[in-house]
């Protein structure tokens, strides 16, 4: 079976496609750049782990239209990406608005044309204190939607693989499949050297410090999250 891979670059979509290719499933590899702060790196990223699993079928689509609406740290430069508060229950600064169904909906067609009948994204509850797209309720809704949306024969479903599991336990179970943390890149803020502040540098650095392992890529600081 043919399945599409949401790789962002992070070391949640990292995993999902080593879950993925785990699984036997014929990897096509989707990703977006909506003009985020680290749409530089991320790409570089995205390359780089395709190459490693071998993904030939990719597509790179331009969604700058999310940066044009703004509303997000991430896309709108006058708005300053928040320090990391991993107790905050409010949505923070780098949320972007209905970000991941706008990716989702360029998921499913491409998947319509291709054949693929799973898409896989890297979405982790552990974020969904601040971003309601992080939520299993959405990704159920989601699939629903596709179902009333698609011809009948399509039979997409939209697989979260990683949802309920802490970070911690997806650098882990990522070690055990060897995806290529060296690889990816979780920084809000910077393209060459993560900043370690940000809420997504701390969430990551918390959950390698929880596995027992060191983060293998570059941090301008590395704070204790534990």
């Amino acid at each position: 079976m043919k399945a599409i891979a949401l790789i962002s670059g992070g070391m949640d979509s990292l995993v999902s496609t080593a879950i993925a290719k785990r699984d036997g499933y014929e990897v096509a590899a989707l990703h977006v750049n909506y003009g985020q702060r680290t749409e530089r790196k991320e790409l570089e990223c995205f390359e780089k782990i395709t190459a490693h699993y071998g993904i030939r079928e990719k597509l790179v689509v331009d969604v700058s239209h999310l940066s044009r609406i703004g509303g997000s740290s991430l896309t709108d430069k006058s708005i300053e990406v928040s320090k990391a508060n991993l107790h905050s229950k409010e949505i923070p600064t780098s949320y972007v608005p209905f970000r991941n169904a706008n990716i989702l909906a360029v998921a499913v067609s491409w998947a319509e044309v291709i054949g693929a009948r799973r898409i896989f994204i890297g979405a982790v509850e552990e974020d969904s204190s601040g971003y309601p797209d992080c939520r299993k309720e959405f990704y159920a809704a989601f699939n629903q939607m596709i179902k009333l949306g698609t011809k009948p024969t399509s039979d997409i479903q939209v697989i979260a693989p990683v949802i309920e599991m802490r970070k911690s336990a997806i650098v882990k179970l990522g070690l055990e499949l060897g995806a290529p943390f060296e690889l990816s890149w979780s920084c809000y803020k910077e393209n060459d050297v993560a900043c370690g502040v940000c809420d997504s540098c701390a969430l990551r650095l918390r959950a390698f410090e929880e596995a027992g392992v060191e983060d293998p890529i570059p941090y301008a600081v590395r704070p204790q999250y534990r």
